[in-house]
């Protein structure tokens, strides 16, 4: 994370004078692949289901064409080095994820989601084009820390004052609008954290007392962060949103890693996160039943009620085999509620298979290496933190999601990004996509070569 001694450009930061190529045809290559993909997706749906291609989708395929022309001029205009992938993968996701919501629609004619879902994601890449134009460089937004550390309080506050849903309060619904005001959270707290830790590497790292083989920060530079987070998750806790709480630790661990570059900080944070699962688990009850249905899923079965939520979600994936059913063709609808939300990742294991599930994980692994490597090309320490807490969100979010739909750990109830039905879910994430971009425009972006007069020279830059 650190830079060669003698210069103040990362080792993957280009070279002054180097012509380096934006990759902005690249890019608008990659989005025609994706808006076809999800055009053909959506068009193999109404075959299956109806024998014939849905009358709109051609209007679905100009709408989704035109939210990426005007993405991508967004980037072309604004940030013309940003990576190329980042925007074609979310876009083909967010593609994929409507497909999926729209096949399940079928199936459920009382229960319409694709149309609304549709609005949400225009209204994410109208943010993603607002945050891309108007933040010029990432490094303004560590002048707002303590003002994103508030904000992202109030909104977590908020819930409490609401009925709870399914169990949790994490909603805020007035009249017929409801959003979930932890995802955007989220995004201000990786702000908070990449500021307060860039502004005290030095303390964090170096300073402090020394027990054993880990060296401790004194209180005094970390005692505000840690309140910060105990607070965070803590009302979370009481909200009973245990998915985002396990997000939030997860993010603080990780960036306090990165900012340090100890790895005890890992260990510690397993153990408290393993502690934490086990008096909560035991504790509370919604958490307790979900933890016993992960133990064993099939319970219900051999109790005659029937089976549940994960062993029917399991029973998709085992019916997907290795090719999958074909879109249209599965029935993960069975799984309730909840299937175009939190286990909408059973939809695709069923209709698409190991092989499409595979290509699916691909892509979110793409999507957060990307990320992890804008990052780790920045100069400056905000930035670097910035990006990999941003991709380690996403990171997080599948890990726990597929990991719960899979039976390989409890159910938490959050919403795959991009994929599964949630309006603020996807506004969230086109956010981060925007701020992702943003600063690989900065990690990509040439030096400037000094001239003879002491002045920086002008770089060329090709297409």
């Amino acid at each position: 994370m650190t830079a060669p001694r003698g210069t103040d450009a990362p080792p993957d930061a280009p070279p002054p004078g180097v012509r380096v190529p934006k990759r902005r045809g690249v890019e608008l290559v990659l989005l025609l692949g994706a808006v076809l993909i999800s055009v053909c997706g959506y068009a193999e749906v109404g075959l299956a289901h109806d024998g014939a291609v849905p009358p709109d989708a051609a209007r679905y395929g100009a709408g989704l064409g035109l939210l990426a022309l005007l993405a991508h001029l967004a980037v072309r205009f604004r940030a013309p080095y940003a990576d190329p992938l980042l925007l074609p993968i979310a876009l083909l996701l967010n593609g994929l994820g409507l497909v999926l919501i729209y096949r399940l629609d079928l199936e459920t004619p009382r229960d319409q989601a694709a149309t609304t879902q549709l609005v949400w994601s225009t209204l994410g890449v109208a943010l993603f084009i607002v945050v891309v134009v108007l933040l010029r460089d990432h490094r303004a937004l560590r002048g707002y820390a303590y003002v994103s550390v508030a904000a992202a309080l109030a909104l977590m506050i908020l819930p409490i004052f609401f009925p709870a849903v399914n169990g949790a309060r994490i909603w805020i619904r007035i009249g017929g609008l409801s959003f979930q005001p932890g995802e955007f959270a989220k995004i201000l707290l990786a702000v908070f954290f990449a500021a307060y830790l860039s502004a005290n590497l030095s303390a964090l790292a170096y300073a402090g007392r020394r027990i054993w083989r880990f060296q401790f920060p004194t209180w005094r530079v970390l005692g505000p962060i840690v309140a910060i987070w105990l607070l965070s998750v803590g009302v979370l806790v009481l909200e009973r949103d245990l998915g985002t709480s396990l997000l939030f630790f997860g993010l603080f661990v990780i960036m306090l890693y990165v900012a340090t570059g100890r790895t005890g900080w890992i260990a510690i944070g397993l153990l408290l996160a393993a502690a934490g699962a086990f008096l909560i688990g035991s504790v509370e009850p919604h958490v307790h039943s979900r933890v016993e249905d992960w133990l064993d899923p099939y319970a219900s079965i051999r109790a005659g009620d029937g089976p549940g939520q994960l062993a029917q979600s399991l029973f998709a994936f085992a019916a997907g085999g290795m090719l999958g059913a074909g879109l249209g063709m599965g029935h993960s609808v069975l799984i309730g509620f909840a299937a175009k939300s939190d286990f909408i990742l059973a939809t695709a294991g069923e209709e698409l298979g190991l092989v499409g599930l595979t290509a699916l994980f691909l892509l979110y692994a793409l999507f957060v290496a990307r990320g992890y490597r804008a990052g780790l090309s920045l100069r400056d320490p905000f930035g670097r933190l910035l990006a990999v807490g941003l991709a380690s969100i996403v990171a997080l979010q599948v890990f726990v999601i597929a990991g719960g739909v899979m039976g390989l750990i409890p159910l938490t109830g959050m919403a795959m990004p991009f994929l599964a039905q949630g309006g603020s879910s996807v506004v969230t994430n086109w956010v981060i996509v925007a701020l992702l971009v943003r600063v690989s425009d900065s990690a990509r972006a040439p030096q400037p070569e000094a001239s003879d007069t002491g002045e920086p020279a002008r770089v060329e830059a090709g297409r």
